[in-house]
């Protein structure tokens, strides 16, 4: 009989340990909690894969999809991991949803140490917690949803005056000094659908193709690559539906030449004004992508490390792909976490030959 009982247990550990949960819940993984849960034979209770109890013998487990599953099952809830409860990763993804709300809400930015208290946390691991969960601080997230908000006002309110103070500002001399960096332009301008913003641009050829540049008077605002130079106006027409777009002059042309001769020989350097348009977030993603050495490659998940957010890769791939200054942001020089090169905007095969240059740089 005991010879029986000992196979049989040889054949459940084997289950166990072949069921790729198994690995999950040696290794305590906080990512697979809530897609499934375990149960102990010899204790009676059931835990999420990542309770920190007594790795329990493999063939004692089995494995439940749900915590109704396991109950039905005649096990309890461990009063260690409180698998019944919702997760640790759960309750905080709720307050951070509810202090983006609050801040939503709010006619004026709410401190710091509010939103804390409101949380039941410290005011430094709240901002750690807010900042790991969406990329922001709690004070870029407000300013973000503040622009946003003037934006939608802009269209709407029958003065400027009337959308500044709507959207959350006290005055207007705040907002005016913000206004480009929010808007990109006046926020006349802005309600005229950007028609009076003048954009120069000329278009050139280079070894990988088509090149456009353009520049506002705030600095360039677009580098675009493709094969075809009509369709590259197009794409900035798009982009710039209402601005006065001018054909550049010789003058301007050789700023052309200079972004060219950049990405023929990456090693000179490229140094020029920038107008970079886009969400608190994605300027602090292109800010990262701008200090990684010319050579140098770095994945989505370490750009979202260095950010201070590493649950934000998906949204750092997003920024990257969102990037209409080539070269200038060097969005090519992201790859996947195996190295391996990824989507890019102007094309995976520009990509590689971007970075065989700088290598061989």
């Amino acid at each position: 009989m005991s010879i029986l009982r000992n196979r049989s247990n040889a054949e459940l550990a084997t289950a166990t340990v072949n069921d790729p949960r198994w690995s999950s819940v040696v290794t305590r993984d906080s990512k697979a909690d809530g897609r499934f849960f375990y149960s102990v034979r010899t204790t009676g209770v059931y835990c999420r894969p990542s309770c920190a109890s007594r790795l329990a013998r493999p063939e004692n487990v089995r494995f439940h999809a749900t915590t109704a599953e396991a109950e039905g099952a005649g096990f309890r809830s461990c009063k260690r991991c409180r698998p019944d409860q919702p997760s640790s990763a759960e309750q905080r993804a709720a307050m951070v949803a509810e202090a983006c709300r609050l801040i939503e809400r709010a006619e004026e930015e709410p401190r710091l140490a509010r939103l804390a208290a409101r949380a039941g946390m410290s005011a430094y691991y709240f901002h750690r917690q807010f900042r790991a969960a969406t990329g922001l601080t709690p004070k870029e997230y407000a300013a973000a949803h503040r622009s946003n908000r003037v934006r939608t006002r802009l269209s709407k309110s029958s003065t400027v005056t009337e959308a500044i103070y709507d959207a959350g500002y006290n005055s207007n001399s705040r907002f005016y000094e913000r206004s480009n960096e929010v808007l990109g332009m006046t926020p006349t301008n802005f309600r005229a659908g950007g028609a009076r913003t003048e954009i120069r641009f000329a278009t050139g050829e280079f070894s990988l193709g088509s090149i456009l540049v353009a520049s506002s008077e705030r600095g360039v605002c677009a580098i675009l690559m493709g094969d075809d130079p009509d369709q590259l106006v197009r794409d900035l027409q798009d982009q710039f539906p209402r601005a006065n777009l001018i054909g550049g002059d010789g003058e301007f042309e050789s700023l052309v030449s200079k972004v060219v001769g950049f990405v023929e020989a990456p090693s000179v350097g490229l140094d020029l004004p920038l107008d970079v348009r886009g969400t608190a977030f994605q300027q602090r993603v292109w800010q990262v992508l701008r200090e990684i050495p010319v050579g140098s490659t770095a994945s989505y998940t370490e750009i979202a490390g260095r950010m201070g957010a590493p649950k934000s890769v998906r949204a750092v791939a997003q920024a990257c792909g969102a990037n209409a200054l080539a070269v200038a942001i060097p969005c090519h020089r992201v790859v996947r976490n195996d190295g391996e090169l990824s989507g890019y905007r102007w094309g995976v095969e520009r990509k590689r030959a971007l970075l065989d240059r700088e290598v061989s740089a």
